[in-house]
């Protein structure tokens, strides 16, 4: 399916295609059709498609700039774009005569996709909503940039040792990156550490001067982000870190080698990988500069862009929005203080009003742990003149609170940008709150629980600032690009405009009922199940039934998303098989994938558990064919794409009140896999559009998980009233899966027990039981084909696209014109 309107701007035909392809593989690659291996065939066809694209891009930026159309920015530390070949060709309606082009030349389309890498710029649901945005934005004609890091590393590539992860760095640009365009010409000196000293200006008003700094060259590389139709074509504008001497050749003529190139290893480091490990103090420091590096760069090619067509930085509000993702680029608040009042002479007032108006922040965790803060002495000692803002900031903010009436201290304390304790930090949520203009949650009981949990007192004293804005998915990469067998059979059924107004899909709603439909529906996810199946057996020596449940959970590792109940409860199935091998079991795959943060030890033991209960199940006999336990490494959108289509339950299983929204769910139900969940984040309105009836629902509700763990749970007591659930711990913790070391996860159990914050062992039960349900409904495929497609049929909600409209009227003030 091609159903992409024409790109407007140079012809799209056949020959012209072939032409520009066969140009860009002899003049750029190098090569000739005779000799090219897959990988030069995909540089040479994204080369090509970024010419057709930079035509409609340059008249996108050239039409924003004469409409004067207020910009947003969209600031996050995370961008997961996955291979982008798929996407630009679909959203410029050239995925048919790329194909015809290339099968001139007996080359295969699908291998050429398959050589692109993906890029590493993100791990989990953060950066793929900001990529989703980004889609969005462009299809929708708001004229939005966004600011990120370009990571020569990214995350790292995740790999297992007897069971163990290892990291290894993600090295995707190592063959070049086709899409970008490096800007030299575009760098912003970035500074740190320095002193700041107190002078005054020549109408004797104070300033302060930061001098003595380090600075670092952040340097622009732009890819363009292809709006569906190729007539808006947005930026996505990547930092590279950059020494402002390469080399010094006094030490290197010295023979002093290693410290000749010193300053330049330090400085490139803040954009070699994401998240860097921040159990020590260095990585502590190398985070924070990451986080000021790429804001700092951002906000001054905003301000930049911004004075070369409007001389009162009064109008800035009215001009730009500024989008935190995050927590990540809170710093911005006080940057852009910086920015406005020591270099361009803003007086302090105007520019906080100029600030509170222009920037505005996503919450994305309730968990005030989660809350980034950073130690005092950090800040002071990277960046001093920022510490001196935010201590002003934070002196005017309580002195108002004050001026509106008595005040507790300890009501003063939760309000401060400050945490006073034994080590004092910065709070940079509370920092982006009070300088933003609205705040907003990613699902309706997230925002919720924002205004009665970490962000209460605040809310108080600003009753209209939190506002929500339920997460969505763009459907073109989702549904359309990534599911081929059920996009075709949608468009056949209602035609090809979902792909723009995915509401539209409501119209599958009577299909439901039909018998026909449901079976073509049933066919399309069998073929994505083998298509799976026929790649993991082939490249990791799996052998999947296809007719068994497709069971999903993959995510970042995190214990409050609880991949550990997930392997507990099949550590129970595989007890009750082999105790009743005979029993009316329905055959499952279990599917686990995601990566846990270098440093988070728990995290790592339970994909240990994972593998290990893995290898144990796969290799009884007497459970074969009815249980298969897959732990899939390096987990990314690529395997998601492939993931998601086959999948027919989708595990969210978080704890109830700790998942802001998620977006898997919404990725597994728009592709018709049923949802086994609590109500956490988005999972709560998902229920609400496809049906009670059409969700699988167990757990605690927020609320009720807050009583409990108020009330200090005790997780040895529930553990000793639940026989399956003591069993399988005992098993655990006995070394039955790990015979080599029998001790290996005696710890990982007595910290459950110990402190069960996550509540794994409160919610067992009713997810064994929500378990067997699930075994009940499979049973009967005409109900659960059924399920399935009201699942599909009623995501229109979930639509990046309509998320993003909601942004630009809500808080940006930045509805853009018709796109026709």
């Amino acid at each position: 399916m091609d159903a992409s309107p024409v790109m407007e701007g140079r012809p799209t035909d056949l020959v012209a295609f072939r032409r520009t392809l066969l140009e860009r593989l002899t003049y750029a690659v190098g090569k000739t059709p005779g000799t090219a291996t897959n990988r030069d065939w995909f540089h040479a066809v994204a080369l090509a498609v970024r010419e057709y694209a930079t035509d409609n891009w340059m008249q996108t930026t050239n039409g924003y700039y004469v409409r004067d159309q207020k910009r947003v920015y969209y600031l996050s530390l995370e961008f997961l774009i996955g291979r982008l070949l798929a996407s630009a060709l679909h959203n410029l309606g050239l995925y048919r005569t790329c194909q015809q082009a290339l099968d001139e030349f007996q080359v295969d389309l699908s291998n050429v996709l398959e050589a692109e890498p993906d890029a590493a710029l993100g791990n989990g649901g953060l950066g793929r909503l900001a990529a989703c945005f980004m889609d969005s934005m462009a299809t929708e004609g708001i004229a939005a940039h966004g600011y990120g890091i370009r990571y020569e590393f990214g995350l790292f590539e995740q790999g297992f040792d007897q069971g163990w992860q290892v990291e290894f760095p993600e090295d995707w640009l190592r063959f070049g990156n086709p899409w970008e365009f490096e800007r030299p010409e575009v760098a912003y000196p970035v500074r740190f550490h320095g002193t700041v000293r107190d002078t005054v200006d020549h109408d004797n008003h104070p300033r302060a001067t930061w001098a003595d700094t380090e600075k670092v060259l952040a340097i622009a590389y732009d890819t363009p982000v292809v709006g569906w139709g190729g007539k808006s074509i947005n930026t996505l504008r990547l930092w590279s870190a950059k020494a402002t001497r390469k080399l010094n050749l006094e030490d290197f003529n010295r023979g002093e080698y290693m410290g000749a190139v010193h300053q330049r290893v330090l400085s490139e480091n803040l954009s070699r990988v994401l998240y860097p490990n921040d159990a020590t103090p260095v990585g502590q420091e190398l985070r924070f500069k990451q986080e000021y590096f790429f804001t700092s760069a951002s906000l001054q090619d905003i301000l930049r862009r911004f004075r070369q067509h409007h001389a009162d930085w009064g109008e800035l509000p009215d001009r730009a929005a500024i989008q935190l993702n995050d927590t990540h680029p809170a710093i911005a608040v006080a940057e852009l203080m910086r920015l406005l009042v020591d270099e361009h002479n803003v007086r302090w007032d105007k520019a906080w009003d100029i600030v509170q108006h222009t920037i505005n922040y996503t919450n994305h965790t309730l968990m005030p742990e989660a809350l980034e803060t950073w130690p005092v002495w950090l800040v002071e000692r990277v960046l001093p003149r920022h510490l001196r803002i935010i201590y002003d900031i934070n002196a005017r903010f309580l002195q108002r609170v004050r001026t509106r009436g008595p005040v507790t201290d300890a009501k003063l304390s939760s309000l401060s940008l400050i945490a006073e304790g034994r080590e004092r930090r910065v709070r940079m949520s509370h920092l982006a709150f009070v300088g933003s203009n609205k705040v907003n949650g990613v699902s309706a009981l997230h925002t919720e629980l924002m205004k009665k949990t970490v962000f209460r007192d605040l809310h108080n004293e600003f009753p209209s600032k939190i506002v929500n804005m339920t997460n969505g998915i763009t459907p073109r990469r989702w549904l359309q690009q990534c599911n081929r067998p059920l996009a075709g059979l949608i468009t056949e059924a209602i035609g090809d405009g979902w792909v723009r107004d995915l509401s539209r899909l409501e119209a599958l709603v009577p299909l439901a009922e039909d018998k026909g439909f449901c079976a073509a529906f049933s066919h399309a996810k069998l073929e994505n199940k083998r298509n799976l199946a026929d790649r993991l057996g082939a490249g990791q020596g799996y052998s999947l039934d296809t007719d068994a449940l497709f069971d999903v959970q993959v995510k970042r590792f995190h214990e409050y998303k609880r991949q550990l109940l997930n392997i507990l409860e099949t550590a129970a199935l595989y007890q009750a098989i082999r105790e009743d091998p005979n029993g009316p079991w329905v055959p499952r795959a279990k599917f686990f994938g995601g990566k846990a943060a270098p440093g988070y030890h728990t995290a790592k033991m339970i994909i240990k558990l994972i593998n290990d209960i893995a290898r144990t199940v796969n290799a009884d006999p007497e459970v074969r064919g009815v249980l298969k336990v897959v732990q899939l490494p390096n987990y990314n959108v690529t395997l998601a794409e492939r993931l998601i289509p086959a999948a027919e339950l989708s595990e969210q299983i978080s704890t109830a009140g700790m998942e802001a929204s998620g977006t898997g769910n919404m990725k597994f139900a728009l592709n018709g896999a049923l949802t086994i969940g609590t109500l956490d984040g988005a999972n709560v309105e998902i229920r609400e559009q496809v049906g009670p009836e059409n969700i699988f629902i167990f757990g605690k509700t927020a609320d009720q998980a807050a009583d409990l763990l108020s009330k200090g749970y005790d997780a040895r007591a529930t553990v000793a009233d639940t026989p399956r659930l003591a069993r399988v711990l005992d098993f655990i913790a006995g070394g039955a899966f790990s015979p080599e070391d029998t001790r290996r996860f005696r710890g990982l159990v007595d910290g459950l027990l110990a402190n069960d914050r996550f509540l794994v062992t409160a919610d067992f039960a009713a997810y064994w039981d929500t378990q067997r349900k699930v075994d009940k409904a499979y049973c009967d495929q005409a109900s659960w084909q059924r399920m399935a497609v009201l699942n599909t049929a009623q995501m229109g909600f979930f639509s990046s696209d309509r998320t993003v409209r909601s942004y630009a009227k809500t808080i940006w003030t930045a509805e853009p014109p018709l796109v026709k």
